[in-house]
């Protein structure tokens, strides 16, 4: 190199330059975490909004089943039908009053 020519160094220029201004380079710094910061609580709302959706969805499949087994018990459990499978079923019939018997207890 001729003596009028001097050489610089690109990371000792940078390295100076952000030693001069502290300050900036700590705005700097804070601007970026709190771009990350925002980013990541973007994505935590939208993956929590995902589980809240499915979470709904599968609250409406359940209060349906539950509407349909009320309608079943509710079919299953009347007295004509009750009464029907007895008969059928286990040959039970009401007692007569001839059948009746009274026990006194003193």
């Amino acid at each position: 190199m001729k003596d009028g020519q001097t050489q610089f160094s690109l990371v000792g220029l940078i390295w100076t330059d952000l030693t001069r201004h502290p300050g900036r380079v700590l705005l700097y710094l804070m601007v970026l975490g709190s771009a990350a910061a925002v980013i990541l609580s973007s994505h935590h709302n939208r993956q929590l909004t995902i589980v809240h959706e499915q979470l709904m969805q599968q609250r409406d499949q359940l209060d349906v089943e539950w509407r349909h087994l009320l309608l079943e018990q509710s079919a299953l459990t009347e007295h004509n039908r009750v009464e029907t499978l007895v008969r059928k079923q286990l040959n039970m019939r009401r007692p007569q009053p001839e059948d009746e018997v009274v026990v006194r207890i003193k």
